[in-house]
């Protein structure tokens, strides 16, 4: 038998020209379509989610970086090294410094400790500074002016124009500090700030041996020349680099942000290829017999890889075209509900996006497709009349699976969290089909009417068969689950960080003797507040008579309430150097009750026993602290000791008191102790500020209004950002269920036939399809609830480090979810797959 080659009389390009044609016919009106839909379905998702997760973390970096004034952050104790500012020059980035102190300011009437900032000409690099005067709005500081904070020209009795002593320089008053760019929970960087240039520093006089005073150096450019600047640089004791994911609370919500926008992208690229492969499997079993007769009529392998190669450029630069443009579009329509939020000039994105969309098409295409089509070419000349022939295995194919495995190993590197994720979601899959399996199994065992008793013998007829089609059925059901669910999660983690009555000011400094008529005048204006708690400051030197190691940075300080993530607590220590935790290098903040804080929960232990301490378990687990340790402490070189008693849960972020030791008021009410309290005030009430501090002028107050409402508006971006994320993701899994029921359903199609043969009524034959189907949806909508609550259990316990929550409504709603779907395939197919039933 001769093999089909080109006819010496026919010329080559009218042969093409058949071949394209030909590829083209195929294209269209054989099975190969859906591949190109589901190709497209994978360039359009990846296109619109990349290019929007590109744009909505370009703008949360552009926000983060605003709330550090730059780029990077360069912070000291000590006085910037010359050779820092000259490397950034050579490396072409933008530079500013500043010099930060606290001293006192003096006018005629009155006198105030304030933060002084003496900033140059170029400050800030990134973010808003905004300062009013009479002659209108400024955004830099220039020589010889002077600017404060709103509530200042109260404290001071002083306005514009007036003049004011800051240490031996007297500088006129040019205007009000309207808004900053650079906001922190440092007590001292929080007094009321004045503004004053550079070049004024070296008058005030006011920076002597022993003061303490902070550098800091701006730097704004390219990422890597500023991951060069940084690598570069020696870091000496009270030195630190600060960026946007070392900012405590915004730098948690980013971090988080960002693993969430990548698995969302991850998991959505998984229910596309899913979906791919599905239907790349469909058309090998409807073009095998094609094949076959193609092969009996002497087609070489080579002639048929020709053929079919050029069916698969035709539709891969289709798909490409389409998906970029479908694309394109998607990713505006994502973006609409973001609009009242992102700001008007969005980052830019390139043909990046396009790109990466095509890339992973292609990455993903090699062995979903090549794997199908190496066996479609492999189909033996007898498949004609023989279609159930076995093809021989052929190992070789499976290599090209390389390619998106070494393409994964390139793109995660060393992302824990990613290949935990992957290699957890790979082994669940088979759990979950091999129990799909048990449960047939064991559903069959029982007596059911001739319906559903010849539903259950069709799922179970082949067991491999079965386990894959419910493995994949639950797999997407579980994945687009996980997407909700982790939003959902993350979202109500961040509003217990910053819920709506959140204190945003703090009091210290109280004197016991001022104690009650400060929570008076506080409760005479229906102020919400917490209770007051004295505060004492001291160090924990000994566990168990075991010495701890204790650093002082002269550039150490401790948040107001305690309240600092370890971040934060890195970020007031100004310090690199290794010690065993960082709240041994500064003072921290104790304090005595007799009840537990409401917004503390104890983990272990119990509450109150005299001579003891309850400790927060975070920093119990980094010192190795116990129930039962006797822990040494010092205040003011007086040493005492206590039992620990108890460890606490304790959410730092929540803008409450907080404290890492609470003692019993038998250990220290007898030492001399200041009082602290929070409480919020709501827009109409600005003017209760100013009167506290003419009323109690020696109450320090820390007026966080800024930040919460910087921090709830970051807040809100994000969050309507995963959800937009989080409703594509589920529409993607959603398209990947009804792809694969409406295949299942496809391939029923001669059975049916069968079935009418043998006599089976129309009535029969629609029941065993409703109960067959139904059967399927029900395990896989339980399974896929069972696998997705322990996802998500795994990947926000040891993930997002966030506390496990249940979600009673999956176990309802995924069920209902995957029966819904089954009713709208089936009332869609049925009628046609019945049509040779008619009579």
């Amino acid at each position: 038998m001769t093999e089909l080659s080109t006819p010496a009389a026919t010329p080559p390009t009218v042969y093409r020209g058949l071949l394209t044609k030909w590829s083209w016919r195929e294209l269209w009106q054989g099975q190969l379509w859906p591949v190109a839909v589901a190709l497209t379905l994978i360039i359009a998702c990846v296109f619109a989610l990349s290019a929007l997760v590109m744009r909505v973390e370009g703008v949360m970096v552009d926000q983060g970086r605003s709330m550090i004034a730059a780029d990077r952050v360069f912070r000291s104790a000590n006085p910037l090294p010359p050779t820092l500012l000259e490397r950034a020059e050579q490396q072409g980035l933008q530079t500013s410094v500043q010099t930060r102190f606290g001293t006192m300011a003096f006018s005629d009437e009155a006198m105030q400790l304030v933060s002084v900032k003496s900033v140059d000409s170029a400050f800030p690099l990134r973010g808003a500074l905004s300062l009013q005067s009479a002659n209108g709005v400024r955004h830099q500081v220039q020589p010889g002016e002077l600017w404060l904070a709103a509530r200042l020209f109260d404290l001071l009795k002083v306005k514009e124009g007036d003049t004011l002593a800051i240490g031996d320089a007297e500088l006129v008053i040019s205007g009000t500090i309207m808004e900053e760019p650079e906001l922190s929970f440092n007590p001292f960087s929080q007094m009321p700030a004045v503004l004053i240039h550079a070049d004024d520093l070296a008058q005030t006089g006011a920076i002597q041996p022993g003061s303490r005073v902070q550098y800091r150096a701006y730097f704004k450019g390219e990422d890597a020349q500023l991951a060069a600047l940084q690598q570069a640089t020696t870091l000496a004791a009270g030195d630190r680099w600060l960026s946007e994911t070392t900012q405590g609370r915004t730098g948690d919500i980013l971090e988080k942000a960002r693993q969430y926008l990548s698995l969302t992208l991850i998991l959505v690229i998984m229910m596309a290829t899913a979906t791919l492969v599905l239907t790349c499997l469909h058309y090998v079993s409807t073009r095998r017999e094609t094949v076959a007769m193609m092969k009996s009529l002497g087609a070489s392998r080579r002639w048929l890889w020709l053929w079919l190669s050029r069916q698969l450029v035709m539709l891969f630069t289709l798909a490409a075209l389409a998906g970029g443009a479908i694309g394109s579009g998607l990713e505006y329509l994502l973006r609409l509900p973001l609009g009242a939020i992102l700001p008007d000039a969005l980052p830019s994105v390139g043909l990046m996006p396009w790109g990466v969309s095509v890339l992973v098409a292609l990455l993903v295409a090699l062995p979903a497709m090549g794997i199908a089509l190496w066996q479609l070419v492999e189909a033996p000349a007898i498949a004609v009349m023989q279609p159930q022939v076995d093809v021989p295995l052929n190992p070789e194919r499976y290599l090209l699976l390389l390619f998106p495995v070494l393409a994964a190993l390139w793109w995660f590197g060393d992302n824990g969290l990613m290949w935990v994720t992957l290699a957890g979601l790979f082994i669940l899959m088979g759990v979950l089909g091999l129990l799909g399996v048990l449960v047939v199994a064991v559903l069959k065992r029982f007596r059911w009417g001739a319906a559903m008793q010849l539903a259950l013998s069709r799922i179970s007829r082949s067991p491999l068969a079965t386990g894959a089609q419910l493995a994949a059925l639950t797999s997407s059901l579980m994945l687009l689950t996980v997407i909700w669910l982790l939003r959902s999660d993350l979202l109500s983690d961040w509003q217990q960080t910053l819920p709506a009555d959140a204190p945003n000011v703090f009091a210290l400094n109280i004197a016991p003797e001022q104690q009650a008529d400060y929570l008076a005048a506080l409760d005479a204006q229906n102020i919400m507040r917490s209770e007051g708690y004295p505060v004492i400051r001291g160090r924990i030197t000994h566990v168990n008579d075991d010495a701890l190691l204790t650093m002082s940075a002269s550039s150490a300080t401790d948040t107001p309430n305690a309240s600092a993530t370890a971040s934060e607590s890195d970020a007031e220590t100004g310090s690199e150097t290794p010690v065993r935790d960082e709240s041994l290098r500064r003072e921290l903040n104790f304090t005595w009750r007799e009840s537990l804080p409401e917004h503390n929960t104890v983990i272990a232990g119990e509450w109150g026993a005299a001579g003891g301490v309850s400790v927060e378990s975070g920093i119990a687990d980094r010192l190795g602290i116990e129930l039962g340790d006797k822990l040494a402490f010092t205040v003011n070189s007086q040493d005492f000791t206590a039992t620990v008693t108890s460890l606490r849960d304790v959410e730092w972020r929540n803008m409450r008191p907080n404290f890492y030791f609470i003692f019993t008021p038998d250990v220290m009410a007898h030492l001399p102790a200041t009082w602290l309290v929070s409480f919020r005030i709501e827009a109409g009430q600005e003017g209760l500020i100013n009167q506290l501090g003419r009323d109690f002028p020696t109450v320090s107050l820390l007026d966080l209004r800024t930040m919460a409402t910087r921090i709830q508006g970051i807040m809100q971006q994000i969050s309507l950002s995963l959800s937009v994320l989080a409703g594509l993701g589920v529409v993607s899994g959603l398209l990947l269920v009804m792809t694969l029921l409406r295949l299942s359903m496809a391939q029923r199609k001669l059975e049916i036939k069968l079935y009418r043969t043998l006599g089976a009524s129309r009535q029969r034959i629609t029941a065993t399809v409703w109960g067959e189907y139904g059967i399927m949806a029900l395990i896989a909508g339980i399974m896929a609830a069972i696998g997705a609550e322990s996802v998500v259990a795994a990947l926000v316990k040891w993930g997002f480090e966030l506390p496990v929550t249940a979600h009673p409504w999956v176990w309802v709603g995924v069920p209902v979810l995957a029966l819904l779907l089954v009713v709208i395939i089936i009332r869609s197919m049925l009628q046609q797959l019945l049509l040779p039933l008619q009579r």
